[in-house]
């Protein structure tokens, strides 16, 4: 599930690299092992063009220049392009850039490692302000960012990376959207409607760039880009979707990998790939968002909400049928309170401020309620980069593999998990039906699992995370032989190495700097709670 608020799930990272003599380079540049891309000559045609779009990007670099002022980005940090092909079976053929970004090393040149690569997640997200936590001086990555350039990027279709589109961008945010629990029948019959039409627009405004938008691509991408920076072994960081591009590519270009650290981790089996993560998602949520209202709950001296989970959840429910009946500012109706206080499960550092918002509105301030939850219709720039978000999550999820196509099974599947856990089973279902009526060939996931050359993998996850639950992180544990896994327990913030936890950033700053991983895996106690 991708967090659907106009800025969902773009936390960034990211790292640049200094390029060196091409002549170094060239044990890095053979095609993925025979292992990871056997099977059919399509899968090893992609793997020669990968390979020839790699050395092509080893002799180009990149051209840093500093940063279109429209971009957000400030000096020192630069911004260059990468061009890869669009469908790596066919490498002489159209070619697409990708925008990347980057900031030197803040140590010295005998203390530089290279490259750190980031991707935040998504499907959809940037990672253009990755560079921006040494420029804002980020205190978590203040030892790392003395050792690597950090280098941020935009994955195909994103932002500035040849943008995919599936819809009007102001016809995306219009508010208030129909509430996402059905009432009857002809609910489920309405939505099944929008998700055709969403699946047709696709179609419409991206066919050309649709059957490329998978993650193998993208990992492709990435190992073009570690190219392109001169360096002949890649130094990642991926966070929620970002671990399964890392997975993936650990499967692909095992031999291509330095260190990576993969946080708050997507379970990477074929068979939840991606209908059966999105069920998955939906229980781990009610989870979560109990924990929060227990919080809140325990912190009802400064929030008013009451002082037991089913009192908060009282509150809730009679707020989403007010809304229900008459949105709030006729802005904010359900799917709109849904798509705001979902970031309360997704994020610690949300926990006040909803709370916040939710007591003020109780207490009779319904303006500040909408002033959170209510689309910005004028925002023309924040709602093209929210369509375009949602645009490349369906366009992702939808082509990397095969969907059920019964709604009979959605259906069924759906209304069995609302029962019990309400709080986010129909929006996601209906976020994600558009796959069910996908206009272009699905394809067959990667089948992740340890190859020769791959090092030691970082694992980084807490167990009660809602949108990539623990088990995810157990699955790759598995198939990364020899990963170390870093459990923080009794935590549910969804992205671990950037919070502040004593236990956990010591041995991220060891693995990054010196390679080195416990003897054993290794389990945390959790960051500190929130505190009004």
């Amino acid at each position: 599930m991708k967090d659907i608020r106009p800025n969902k799930r773009v936390t960034a990272l990211g790292s640049a690299g200094v390029l060196v003599a091409a002549t170094m380079l060239a044990g890095a540049f053979a095609a993925p092992t025979a292992s990871a891309t056997s099977g059919r000559s399509g899968q090893d045609r992609e793997a020669r063009g990968a390979a020839v779009a790699a050395e092509r990007a080893a002799e180009a670099g990149v051209d840093w220049q500093d940063c279109p002022a429209d971009w957000g980005l400030e000096k020192p940090i630069q911004c260059g392009w990468v061009s890869v092909p669009l469908d790596y079976a066919k490498p002489n053929g159209k070619q697409i850039k990708l925008a990347v970004d980057r900031i030197g090393n803040t140590g010295t040149a005998k203390e530089r490692q290279g490259a750190l690569v980031y991707n935040p997640g998504g499907p959809g997200g940037s990672g253009l302000r990755f560079p921006r936590r040494v420029t804002t001086k980020a205190p978590v990555w203040a030892n790392v960012a003395k050792a690597y350039d950090f280098v941020g990027f935009d994955p195909r279709g994103v932002g500035h990376s040849a943008p995919i589109s599936c819809i009007d961008p102001q016809e995306f945010v219009k508010a208030p959207k129909a509430d996402p629990v059905p009432d009857s029948e002809a609910d489920k019959l309405a939505q099944i409607k929008l998700a055709r039409e969403y699946a047709d627009g696709c179609y419409e405004r991206s066919g050309e760039m649709l059957p490329h938008m998978t993650t193998p691509n993208t990992v492709r991408d990435l190992d073009v880009i570690r190219a392109a920076l001169g360096e002949k072994k890649l130094n990642y960081l991926g966070v929620s979707y970002g671990t399964y591009i890392g997975a993936v590519y650990g499967t692909m270009f095992p031999g291509h990998v330095r260190r990576m650290i993969v946080d708050s981790v997507v379970d990477p089996s074929r068979e939840n790939i991606w209908y059966e993560a999105n069920l998955g998602q939906d229980i781990a949520f009610e989870g979560r968002w109990k924990d929060w209202e227990d919080w809140v709950a325990a912190n009802d001296a400064t929030f008013h909400l009451g002082t037991t989970r089913a009192a908060v959840q009282a509150k809730w429910l009679a707020l989403r049928a007010t809304a229900k009946k008459s949105p709030l500012g006729g802005l904010v109706g359900p799917a709109e309170l849904i798509s705001f206080f979902q970031s309360a499960p997704y994020y610690d550092s949300s926990w006040i401020p909803v709370a916040t918002v939710f007591s003020k509105y109780v207490a009779g301030d319904t303006q500040a309620l909408v002033d959170a939850a209510a689309p910005d219709l004028t925002d023309t720039a924040g709602n093209i980069a929210s369509e375009n978000g949602n645009a490349v999550y369906t366009a992702v999820e939808c082509t990397d593999a095969k969907w059920p196509t019964s709604w009979r099974k959605w259906n069924a599947d759906n209304t069995r998990l609302h029962k019990d856990y309400p709080f986010m089973t129909w929006a996601n279902a209906w976020m994600n039906l558009p796959c069910a009526y996908w206009p272009v060939k699905q394809q067959t996931p990667v089948e992740v699992k340890t190859h020769k050359g791959l090092p030691q993998v970082l694992i980084v996850q807490s167990t009660n995370d809602a949108a990539t639950p623990y088990k995810g992180a157990v699955e790759l544990h598995k198939r990364f032989k020899g990963s170390r896994l870093i459990t923080e327990k009794d935590a549910g913030s969804h992205g671990v190495t950037s919070l502040v936890n004593t236990c956990i950033n010591p041995r991220v700053d060891a693995y990054l700097l010196t390679g080195k991983l416990d003897t054993a895996d290794v389990t945390c106690a959790p960051h500190a709670t929130p505190k009004p």
